[in-house]
């Protein structure tokens, strides 16, 4: 239990000044996105600030990647448009408080799955993600950031494209914005370039009152991120059969993206840093942070990569940004809203098309020749699914099914018998390559039953049995032997394909002197 709460890494130097002040750039990007990410089920803006805070909060203290972000995502919101879907069919005028007590009950359940998932270890199966479903993404995600940022650009009145002066101020403050993040860097570092371009671009707006876009604006009329510590919310809902049927899915749901896309945003930081994260203790973070945040009326969330990044291209490395980050975002809530969403939309715009911009992995593009034609396939289709629908469970589990499909086949392919008959008549079959489901038709195609001789002997010294539909070929192909009269030795088989093959024993001559060690995949089934 010790390694789950194990706060900090004491071992680890940590520049005070960057961690806060990236905390800072963190906790002002992630506000807009909170509230943009809680209106697409219809939730109140304070609902995702809420979550953004506690889910920051937590898997900062206790989270098995420092200098990773965690917050309210668009992932997650999007699985309960259809839980309200589904609520407002089941019970037709349902009251709205009802549907948050469903949508907190559902955060809740998803946590304590996610927490299971850690103290199972599932978290390893990350690494089961090929390279190019990890590009792909990346890339989507990278465009999904970019293209969110374009909504920004229309008037929210009359829901057309922002013209004249509008359109040129709003192009001009976020171009200023980019190019502060892009050249500040130049000249130092000891400030995080995207809270200076915030901070420049922010005054002089406010300083010469320019008309533009603010992070009011991007709210519902009357709405405001103005409020108080996260109220206490116990989910009141009938304790049903009914409920828990309703609740579970979306529940496994958002477990379930919201370890994969947290997962995947800790390689990417890992690989950023040049250290290691703890996929596990992260998966007890997540689920425990979920929890907190259904009890204080948050909507639940995961890793966010574009604020992730934010972070470490600032240089923040430890957990302190993080927790500055939500702080930070706390004091907004409570004390600094009226500042806050006085904010220009344009310099937090300008911020996520340079996210956008360094999340995009552009080395992918010069590796497409040197990649299979596989890989590319896999990289451009995950890219695209990830960027077309947001489900980034579907695309990376896609991504994963089709590596897996063209890896077997490439292995398929493989299987070879060098044949010889030696000075006593003995037919030898030299197996190479692995014997699976895959290859097994190519493998019973290797053999001539009818015009061998009396005494065959197959060796598997460099093959190896894989699965069960491996070894039904040998029960088949033995099978054969034994119609046609003939007697066959199997030499170097693992003592479980001993016992797993039906004519071990009557029909064949198996030879297990330098057994290897290997097991056969469906042993322990």
């Amino acid at each position: 239990m010790r390694k789950y709460f194990n706060l900090f890494d004491f071992s680890q130097k940590v520049n005070y000044s960057t961690e806060i002040l990236s905390g800072l750039t963190v906790a002002l990007a992630l506000v807009p996105e909170a509230i943009a990410f809680a209106l697409i089920p219809g939730f109140s803006p304070l609902t995702g600030l809420y979550a953004a805070f506690v889910l920051a909060l937590v898997t900062s203290i206790f989270g098995g990647r420092p200098g990773m972000i965690s917050g309210a995502t668009g992932a997650v919101a999007v699985i309960f448009v259809g839980l309200l879907l589904e609520l407002k069919n089941t019970f037709p005028g349902i009251e709205p408080n009802t549907i948050l007590n469903y949508v907190f009950a559902t955060v809740i359940l998803a946590g304590v799955l996610q927490i299971l998932a850690g103290f199972l270890r599932l978290g390893k199966f990350i690494r089961l993600v090929p390279h190019p479903v990890l590009f792909g993404f990346v890339n989507g995600l990278a465009i999904i950031i970019f293209m969110a940022q374009f909504p920004n650009f229309y008037d929210k009145a009359t829901g057309e494209l922002l013209s004249g002066s509008s359109m040129f101020i709003m192009i001009g403050l976020t171009l200023l914005t980019m190019l502060i993040i892009w050249g500040l860097p130049k000249f130092t570092k000891a400030i995080p370039s995207s809270l200076v371009a915030i901070v420049v671009v922010s005054a002089i707006v406010l300083g010469l009152q320019i008309d533009t876009l603010t992070v009011a604006d991007i709210m519902g009329e009357g709405e405001s991120i103005k409020g108080g510590f996260p109220p206490l919310s116990i989910p009141s809902i009938p304790l049903t059969w009914q409920s828990f049927q309703i609740i579970l899915p979306y529940s496994a749901i958002v477990a379930g993206v919201g370890l994969i896309e947290s997962l995947l945003t800790l390689n990417i930081v890992d690989e950023i840093t040049q250290t290691r994260g703890r996929g596990n203790k992260e998966c007890v973070a997540q689920g425990m942070a979920n929890i907190f945040s259904g009890f204080l009326s948050g909507m639940g969330g995961c890793a966010m990569i574009g604020q992730s990044l934010i972070n470490t291209s600032s240089g923040a490395r430890a957990r302190l940004s993080g927790i500055t980050a939500a702080l930070m975002l706390l004091v907004f809530i409570m004390f600094g809203s009226g500042l806050i969403e006085r904010l220009p939309m344009a310099a937090l715009v300008g911020l996520m098309f340079m996210v956008a911009i360094g999340t995009f992995e552009w080395a992918s593009f010069r590796v497409f020749r040197k990649m299979p034609n596989s890989d590319v396939v896999v990289m451009v289709l995950v890219t695209l699914i990830t960027a077309i629908t947001h489900n980034l469970a579907v695309a990376v589990l896609l991504g994963v099914i089709i590596s897996a499909l063209a890896y077997s086949w490439e292995n398929a392919k493989r299987i070879r018998a060098r044949k010889r008959i030696d000075e006593n008549g003995v037919k030898h079959y030299e197996i190479y390559g692995p014997l699976f489901f895959g290859s097994t038709t190519l493998f019973a195609e290797k053999f001539d039953i009818q015009n061998d001789p009396e005494e065959v002997i197959i060796d598997f010294r460099e093959s190896r049995v894989a699965d069960m539909s491996g070894i039904e070929a040998l029960n088949k192909l033995t099978d054969r032997y034994k119609q046609a009269g003939k007697k066959v030795t199997l030499t170097y088989l693992s003592k479980d394909c001993v016992r797993l093959l039906k004519n071990a024993e009557d029909i064949i001559e198996v030879n297990v002197l330098e057994d290897p060690t290997y097991k056969v995949v469906a042993d322990q089934f």
